[in-house]
């Protein structure tokens, strides 16, 4: 756990009693500081008071009392509209932060110099920082992985001189970090996402370059520059004087990391310094994979790993759980989780790496459905649509590509798995890739893949 020492006797509200919402709870109380909780939900309220943590209703208490409100990153900050608590802050002039910004202001204070990479972009987030820590580990270095990958920021151990926190950073948690200044900042990508949390996609877009925007003097800017609001953003971290790699797997670049068909190219000054070959590295299958293990490649290389050990941890990587993760096979059929695509980029990118697909698609809906998708549906052979999305997709898929609507996850796996065996193709795949939230079904997309992964393993050995 890291200590929030900063805010030592002062009073701080804290609302949203999740996993990060306890463990900032945890680091303030540990640091000293006085702390009251709340949650909209019962349970939540319930289980922070079994912990001994004090609840109250903040509708009640004298906001000119408080120093800070610290936001769990699920809760609304400005849209659709902001929440009542935020309302209340805003009106008696009390900052609202998140935990992502308890960790910046520690570091700040105790270890500066201690390397902090964060990740962000709308797509790549989660497998880039694995692969960052992975790399940093087959290093030798002392490395905490957290952040929106899985673990609580302030459940990590507190900053020291040679450790390295390798932090995934949702848009949600960089909107409630104005003081974001990580050493090595990783921007991948942009494409419309979560504007019903942001509003428009400007105000995503904005809101994602605070964390480039933000690397601290000395420090590296890491950004994918095949889009072009991601480039402009490159730009204008080099225009602030910030060191910049570049990366693109569309095109060559004189200075950066660029994809040579299946290999990663170092360049500088337009002269190549490093390949490194991608064929055959299971994990890291696909052009987006490429854009990943550039990001991790400069981002490990920034903190000091060189060339030849970052190419010897790209071979090790063992990828992440519902993300392309192979399941398991029967017969001839691959299964393959990739739970995670919770939109239809991310979907994308699986579909451009497998041919003869039989699709799971479905789920909670994000805007535009899956029409993005349609130069690759000539690589489905069929689609089981399942979720609140079942009906828009097959009026989408019309007679392009065969469907059926499965409803639930048990049905199309099943049905899946029948039609994949039956195919007599050399190579059937049965994907899981939504292209959609899971919340209509699941509490998140790890319990859809592990979903997936315990259906698989449920179905009987090929005959």
């Amino acid at each position: 756990m890291i200590p929030v020492t900063t805010f030592k006797d002062r009073r701080v509200a804290v609302f949203g009693l999740g996993g990060s919402g306890l463990a900032t709870v945890e680091a303030l109380l540990a640091g000293g500081a006085e702390v009251i909780a709340f949650d909209d939900s019962a349970a939540g309220r319930d289980k922070a008071a079994a912990a001994g943590i004090a609840v109250e209703d903040l509708r009640t208490v004298d906001w000119s009392t408080l120093a800070a409100l610290v936001l769990a990153p699920g809760v609304p900050l400005t849209h659709p509209k902001p929440h009542w608590t935020v309302d209340l802050a805003r009106a008696a002039g009390v900052e609202v932060i998140g935990d992502i910004e308890l960790f910046c202001r520690e570091r700040r204070t105790h270890h500066r110099a201690s390397p902090f990479i964060a990740i962000t972009g709308t797509n790549g987030k989660s497998t880039t920082t694995a692969l960052i820590s992975h790399l940093l580990k087959v290093g030798g270095r002392d490395v905490q992985m957290g952040g929106n990958i899985g673990t609580a920021i302030l459940s990590l151990e507190p900053p020291k001189s040679g450790r390295v926190h390798v932090i995934e950073c949702s848009s949600y948690q960089i909107d409630l970090a104005p003081g974001l200044d990580p050493s090595v900042g990783v921007h991948l990508n942009l494409t419309p996402d979560h504007i019903d949390r942001h509003g428009t996609f400007a105000h995503y877009a904005a809101v994602k370059e605070r964390l480039i925007a933000g690397v601290q003097g000395g420090g590296t800017a890491v950004v994918g520059v095949d889009d072009e609001l991601s480039a402009a953003i490159a730009d204008r971290a080099e225009q602030a004087g910030t060191h910049v790699v570049r990366l693109s797997v569309k095109q060559p670049l004189a200075d950066g990391i660029w994809l040579d068909g299946e290999t990663l190219v170092v360049s500088a000054a337009g002269a190549e310094k490093f390949r490194l070959p991608l064929t055959g590295i299971g994990s890291l299958r696909g052009t987006h994979n490429a854009q990943n293990a550039a990001a991790a490649f400069a981002a490990a290389h920034a903190v000091g790993l060189a060339y030849e050990v970052i190419a010897v941890g790209m071979k090790r990587f063992p990828g992440l759980a519902h993300r392309m993760e192979q399941v398991g096979t029967r017969g001839q059929v691959l299964f393959v989780n990739d739970s995670k695509a919770t939109n239809a980029d991310a979907a994308e990118r699986a579909l451009a790496s497998f041919g003869d697909v039989f699709w799971i698609a479905g789920g909670k809906p994000k805007a535009g459905g899956i029409t993005p998708l349609k130069p690759f549906f000539p690589r489905v052979r069929k689609a089981y649509l399942i979720g609140e999305a079942a009906a828009d997709f097959a009026a989408t898929l019309g007679d392009d590509v065969p469907h059926e609507v499965a409803g639930t996850l048990d049905r199309a796996v099943a049905a899946a798995a029948r039609d994949a065996a039956a195919s007599g193709l050399d190579h059937p795949v049965v994907l899981l890739s939504p292209a959609c939230a899971s919340f209509d079904q699941f509490p998140n997309f790890e319990v859809r893949g592990d979903a997936f992964r315990h259906l698989v393993e449920a179905l009987p050995a090929a005959g």
